[in-house]
């Protein structure tokens, strides 16, 4: 099966051509914590000093399993409820989660967006958010959902099927595609074990799945080889 496109320019600056996409995502979210610095600050908003910004914006567009399950369980899903499944990724807990998160979704998305393309770039982003949420609500039980990384989770998944095609071609291990992945989900065990991090893994999980499953449709002529292949069994 052919590849997507694996030139790369390893001599380009890793800031050049970042897909405007990713710059609009990741824009949003230093505007976001922006407002929140300059609330804390006592320069803008009504309250003057303290978090008061950020916890309203954590209360209003962070996504919720118990709100999500009580939606379900009533059959009703008013759109201010709604969108918390695609709003929690551009309202973090800190400075720092959002440059982590910013910078994660900028390299991603940059990768991924050179072989695949911007359009599947902001799919695999919003789909891993949306998939994260999912998946947080179906198994971790309970609290808030924030910050961007299921969605920089699911550019991991494509930057993954890009490599494993890559490796492929090359006659490589495939399965070292999985490296990045594996990493970073032993430093998140780590973390956990030492500091006390929370069950957030799920929803990273979640959107590393949803951006991998997609890359194949996503993928230059994918959803027709894909296709064909089905046709043939």
């Amino acid at each position: 099966m052919a590849g997507p496109n694996m030139d790369w320019d390893h001599n380009a600056s890793p800031f050049n051509a970042v897909p405007p996409v990713v710059l609009a995502i990741v824009g949003a979210m230093f505007a976001v914590e922006l407002w929140f610095v300059l609330s804390q600050a006592g320069i803008v908003g009504a309250t003057r000093g303290g978090d008061d910004a950020r916890i309203f914006a954590l209360q209003r567009f962070a996504f919720s399993p118990e709100i999500m399950a009580m939606m379900v369980e009533r059959g009703e899903y008013p759109p201010s409820q709604l969108m918390r499944i695609v709003s929690y990724p551009f309202v973090h807990g800190g400075f720092t989660h959002m440059i982590f998160a910013g910078v994660f979704t900028l390299a991603l998305g940059k990768m991924v967006g050179e072989v695949l393309g911007q359009v599947a770039v902001a799919v695999m982003f919003f789909a891993g958010t949306v998939a994260g949420a999912l998946a947080f609500w179906l198994l971790a039980g309970g609290g808030a959902l924030f910050g961007a990384f299921p969605g920089a989770y699911a550019l991991i998944g494509g930057y993954t099927f890009i490599m494993w095609v890559h490796l492929g071609r090359r006659g490589e291990n495939q399965y070292g595609a999985f490296t990045l992945i594996g990493v970073l989900l032993a430093f998140q065990l780590v973390f956990g074990v030492l500091f006390g991090a929370g069950n957030d893994w799920i929803a990273d999980i979640g959107g590393f799945f949803a951006g991998l499953f997609l890359s194949v449709p996503l993928a230059p002529g994918g959803w027709r080889r894909m296709m064909e292949r089905l046709r043939r069994r």
